[in-house]
């Protein structure tokens, strides 16, 4: 029989592990056991941790006894597009992936409250499957969306405020993996798309890039399954189409090549803030577009190498990163209109307060700082309850009485 506290669920610790990036020798020895046994045991489900030993796994995992209490969301099947499925590690995407899941817990608690945008992303493909799609289709499929959202063919000033506009939540995160892009997925429970982009990297064009990559999954693959990411050649044809509408919905063939007059690096560059593009994405989408032969293409890789620019382009330290705003202005609004103290909306979450901060793009401190004991300031006495013997009030000198 079953024993411990009654209702702990081991899919949350699991979670928990993967979201924290900690196997279960290492959770054991956070908790100061000689042996992960136990934790083997509560992951089974065949035991749960006393309510003295759940005290003390909060602790090591920073989270609320709570979390390992709430059931999770039954977000469907909908797979997970990770940026970096072959360069990510597996303890990197399940990092990913877990946090992702924070992320969409985090919206369907603020959803019971606030009304977010409806998700309105477009299915140019409609049911179309993916094999028979050929690069027009994309660049189509690309045109569509930007029609569907009434955005011409001229650079987008904020896509991450397009796509949140349109009902799309974005988390911004640090994972700590430089190999690790975003993940990207549907949810079942509020038919939203979610994007979780990691920001370990934090340049503007490299996550802006990001983030139309996984729209494109959203668009173009929401009905592929999990099992077809794990057959290379289908995978491979997935992200080499994923780049390819992100390249097209970014720089629209006619107005991108219509402002280029000459390609080099200079021109470049010189469009870069205008387009926010990075300069190699760039030169891979006029090779994409016919503008540059085989041969100058490798001849502007070579001189783009030469400058260093694999590493650290020009600009990448002058254009400002895009922010997610929904689930911060969200909270704020439940805190200023929503009759709901910062303390409160923290205990109506099962994490720390630090978590939903990150998730939430909001700034450090935020929530952790509302829940600091209120401290009561000292008072000057009523005179008549004074007392007479008090010693006589001297007060200090006027600056005309210096010196007397």
């Amino acid at each position: 029989m079953k024993q411990g506290v009654p209702g702990f669920l081991p899919g949350r610790l699991s979670e928990a592990l993967d979201a924290r990036g900690l196997s279960q020798v290492s959770l054991a020895q956070l908790m100061g056991r000689s042996s992960s046994t136990c934790v083997s045991r509560w992951l089974r489900g065949g035991q749960a941790p006393e309510s003295t030993t759940l005290g003390e796994l909060s602790k090591a995992l920073n989270l609320p006894t709570s979390y390992f209490l709430k059931a999770q969301p039954e977000h469907g099947t909908a797979p997970f597009f990770f940026r970096s499925m072959v360069a990510a590690t597996k303890a990197a995407r399940n990092k990913a992936k877990a946090r992702l899941r924070w992320g969409q817990d985090i919206s369907l608690a603020i959803q019971e409250a606030v009304d977010l945008p409806e998700c309105n992303v477009p299915d140019p493909i409609g049911a179309r499957d993916f094999r028979t799609l050929r690069d027009k289709d994309i660049e189509r499929a690309a045109a569509a969306c930007r029609r569907a959202w009434g955005l011409g063919d001229g650079p987008l000033s904020d896509l991450h405020l397009l796509l949140e506009n349109n009902g799309v939540v974005i988390l911004h995160d640090e994972i700590g993996a430089a190999t690790m892009d975003g993940v990207s997925s549907w949810s079942a429970v509020d038919k939203r798309a979610y994007i979780y982009v990691a920001i370990d990297k934090p340049f503007a064009v490299r996550t802006r890039f990001n983030v139309a990559h996984e729209l494109a999954h959203i668009v173009l693959h929401r009905r592929v399954d999990q099992t077809t990411l794990t057959k290379p050649e289908e995978f491979k044809l997935i992200e080499r189409q994923a780049h390819l509408f992100a390249a097209a919905f970014l720089l629209p063939a006619a107005s991108f090549a219509g402002e280029l007059t000459t390609p080099t690096l200079s021109a470049f560059e010189a469009l870069k803030d205008r387009w926010k593009v990075a300069i190699g994405a760039m030169i891979k989408r006029c090779s994409t577009l016919g503008v540059t032969s085989d041969e100058y293409t490798l001849r502007l890789w070579k001189h783009y190498s030469a400058r260093g620019w694999r590493t650290s382009e020009p600009l990448d330290d002058v254009i400002e990163v895009e922010q997610p705003r929904m689930l911060s202005r969200s909270i704020r609004l439940l805190a200023d209109e929503g009759g709901w103290t910062l303390p409160q909306i923290v205990e109506s979450l099962p994490f720390c307060s630090n978590d939903i901060e990150r998730l939430a793009c909001l700034p450090p401190g935020f929530l952790s700082l509302a829940a600091a004991p209120v401290i009561e300031m000292p008072r000057l006495k009523p005179v008549a309850a004074r007392s007479s013997g008090a010693a006589e009030i001297v007060p200090f000198p006027g600056r005309g009485q210096r010196g007397s």
